[in-house]
């Protein structure tokens, strides 16, 4: 059985969107680090905005090396309560009880499960107990305003850290487990 890994790229300043504007796209951190994140993975796990906003512009990406018909091709399960089947881009609508289903997708699919972002659902998942890691890609850049991780949600997430990796292009990758005292 796979992890379920919460996964975000952010700023030093924890900004993680407006990321036209600051993200590091090539380097040893997008060759090796997110590339076997990936591949390691059998779903994706998506909230509806990162669902929508990934939705709008990864079919039509494509690359040498695979990553995008990976993303493309993978299955995609989202969590909305707006949404509604059929969703687009190999995508199924979570239905019933998040708490519950999670766990069966963890049953279901040996590799893990990546849930890109961590807003709303990263949180209900963290705070839930259904998060085995979550993985900060910290980018050498501070931009001052912009949305940060679990956007000021409550209760707190508490993190026990697991793991550092540094790259050569100034990326640090922060490896967390939940910690539900």
């Amino acid at each position: 059985m796979g992890k379920v890994i919460v996964s975000t790229q952010m700023t030093v300043d924890g900004v993680m969107d407006r990321i036209e504007e600051w993200f590091t796209p090539d380097g040893e951190h997008e060759e090796t680090g997110s590339f076997d994140q990936l591949f390691a993975a059998d779903a994706l796990l998506l909230g509806r905005k990162t669902y929508e906003g990934l939705a709008s512009i990864w079919p039509t990406i494509t690359d040498t090396r695979g990553f995008a018909d990976r993303v493309n091709n993978m299955p995609k399960f989202v969590a909305s309560r707006t949404l509604q089947e059929p969703l687009k881009w190999n995508a199924t609508l979570i239905e019933g009880d998040l708490a519950e289903a999670v766990p069966a997708l963890k049953q279901r699919y040996p590799g893990n499960l990546v849930s890109y972002g961590c807003g709303e659902l990263a949180h209900y998942l963290a705070i839930h107990n259904l998060v085995d890691e979550i993985r900060f890609w910290v980018h050498p850049v501070v931009l001052g305003k912009g949305t940060r991780p679990f956007h000021s949600l409550e209760p707190p997430v508490r993190m026990r850290l697991t793991g550092t990796t540094t790259y050569r292009s100034g990326v640090a990758l922060l490896s967390y487990q939940p910690d539900s005292r």
